[in-house]
């Protein structure tokens, strides 16, 4: 057990210590008064802050990437640069790839190419498969050209107001997401695609998911 040390007195003190001590003790709060309270505005401010701290981690929430299995909105709609509209739940019955690209995204350049080539594997055999590609923060000038470049022919279109962005939670791009015939994520791939067997085996893999 500790014991504190005796607390001085006016009898030990010089007389200037005496009149310190007797300066603080005065200054102290008298005995029964409750110490200072939080005032009633201040815990109205904490409160509205945490509902906001709230609501932002709502919206944060929503930003995250989707996964296999997801199903995006129905009412996503996409129009092409040839001002063809499409809109994801009128695409039901259909494998739908998905490809995030942009003109100044230097690895989207590396399965430009082998996107095509599925594509035109596939539409050239069977027509429930469908490409679309969504051109992110980007201007359609350049986007143009790269599509000529490249020669494109699967449909493209801008991603106005990023909102397909948005709502599949893409970090960057290339991002590749293949839809099964019910809408749902059957494949994803974050990066660009190495290979056309890569693309065609996500493809193959949508058209096999149960209905």
């Amino acid at each position: 057990m500790t014991q504190e040390p005796p607390m001085p007195t006016p009898a030990n003190l010089s007389p200037d210590a005496s009149a310190r001590l007797a300066g603080d003790t005065a200054a102290e709060a008298p005995p029964g008064r409750s110490r200072r309270t939080i005032p009633r505005w201040a815990w109205l401010v904490l409160a509205v802050l945490a509902v906001l701290l709230a609501l932002l981690g709502t919206k944060l929430r929503k930003g995250e990437r989707l996964q296999v299995g997801d199903v995006p909105p129905a009412d996503l709609t996409l129009t092409s640069f040839e001002g063809q509209v499409y809109t994801l739940g009128d695409l039901k019955g259909k494998v739908v790839l998905i490809n995030f690209w942009a003109s100044w995204c230097t690895t989207c350049k590396y399965e430009a190419a082998e996107l095509e080539r599925a594509w035109r594997y596939y539409s050239s055999q069977r027509d429930d498969v469908l490409f679309l590609g969504v051109d992110y923060v980007d201007t359609e000038e350049e986007a143009l050209q790269w599509i000529a470049f490249y020669d494109i022919t699967y449909p493209n279109g801008p991603d106005l107001g990023t909102r397909w962005a948005q709502t599949f939670g893409i970090r960057g791009v290339p991002e590749t997401y293949v839809l099964d015939k019910t809408g749902r994520i059957a494949a994803l791939k974050i990066g660009p695609y190495e290979s056309f067997n890569e693309i065609t085996a996500h493809v193959e893999q949508a058209l096999q998911a149960a209905p």
